[in-house]
């Protein structure tokens, strides 16, 4: 175990956590919702602080990540837990799962394991990075100083404190929404009572300088609404910049929601013209290889720039300096295109 950050002792031992919205009222012996961080005698400890559920070799576009990085690896790591009950997720296995296990996998372990693996950086996702900050925290800290990025996948249910703690060693951030953002469906589906913490930590993240790609899930008749999606969207535009990777992805059914099928092709091009038409410039269709749509394309001229096929760069066709070819418009794109070839995902363990 070890003791957790951002929390406060209360009377009678009870305490009260500030790593995410929820922001839990412990008594002593109990844990948070998360159920990997727990009060013991009026202090409060992460259960999981180095005990990794899962260790993969990805490329940084399955995050997905289409701004940052290009065909860069990353060790991704995740324990058990998670601040959400998503009815649908496809990681229930270890998010849902009530046992603290995991493998020995220390921070150091980490570093060593990314370098061994050709990776560039250090990916926290599958799970909710956010419930095992601590491990994450040190990770990351570690990771920067051999010169390793480090990426959150993460539903963006996150204190504003715990952004400017994880701030200065994160270099990017895919924040999770599902079904457009709707209140009612997070209340219905993952149990989360407000949605307001996630837009109070995307601003504190673009306050931070962190890069930011948008995912959106796209549930079919339950969280498919276009003028949603398109609320979500004006407010990325307006509060992130129009410059904002917005990705929809297919929905795919899991977990306790299999009676919903997965979602249209054509229900997703229609969110997709949707969130164009509110002046996104760079949108994306994701969880459907080989779509146009999982392409970038040059907001001026209409130029195919990179071309995908699922996790794969099959084209790239930007000048050196991330411009475009033919009209020279400066595409927003951090980092550099890593020549090391594309990594297809396989697991340590």
């Amino acid at each position: 175990m070890r003791e957790a950050m951002l929390y406060e002792k209360l009377q009678d031992k009870k305490v009260r956590c500030h790593l995410c919205g929820r922001r839990c009222l412990i008594n002593d012996g109990g844990t948070g919702f998360c159920l990997v961080r727990k009060n013991e005698n009026g202090s409060l400890f992460s259960l999981v602080y180095g005990k990794a559920i899962s260790a993969c070799v990805d490329p940084i576009e399955k995050k997905p990540l289409y701004h940052f990085n290009p065909a860069s690896s990353v060790l991704s790591i995740a324990t058990i837990g998670c601040n959400f009950r998503c009815q649908f997720c496809d990681n229930w296995m270890i998010s849902q799962k009530k046992e603290i296990n995991g493998k020995d996998f220390p921070p150091e372990e980490v570093i060593k394991a990314a370098g061994d693996n050709g990776c560039q950086g250090i990916s926290y996702t599958y799970t909710e990075p956010t419930i095992f900050f601590e491990y994450a925290y040190e990770t990351a800290r570690l990771a920067r100083q051999v010169g390793f990025f480090n990426t959150f996948v993460t539903n963006g249910y996150m204190t504003s404190e715990a952004v400017k703690i994880i701030a200065p060693y994160l270099n990017a951030a895919t924040v999770d929404f599902k079904g457009g953002g709707d209140p009612e469906f997070y209340k219905k589906f993952s149990s989360v009572p407000s949605v307001e913490p996630i837009f109070e930590a995307l601003m504190e993240l673009k306050r931070n300088d962190v890069h930011i790609e948008i995912t959106n899930l796209v549930v079919p008749k339950e969280g498919d609404s276009i003028e949603q999606i398109k609320k979500l969207a004006a407010w990325v535009k307006d509060n992130l910049g129009e410059d904002t990777p917005f990705h929809l992805l297919r929905f795919h059914p899991d977990y306790q929601l299999t009676t919903i099928p997965s979602t249209p092709i054509q229900t997703l091009e229609r969110a997709y013209a949707a969130v164009k038409s509110v002046g996104l410039n760079y949108v994306y269709i994701g969880n459907v290889p080989g779509h146009p749509a999982e392409n970038t394309y040059c907001p001026s001229c209409n130029e195919l720039l990179i071309k995908r096929y699922g996790f794969e760069i099959t084209r790239w066709n930007l000048k050196g300096d991330m411009r475009c070819p033919v009209c020279d418009r400066e595409i927003p794109i951090k980092g550099k295109l890593h020549a090391s070839g594309f990594s297809y995902p396989y697991a340590l363990f």
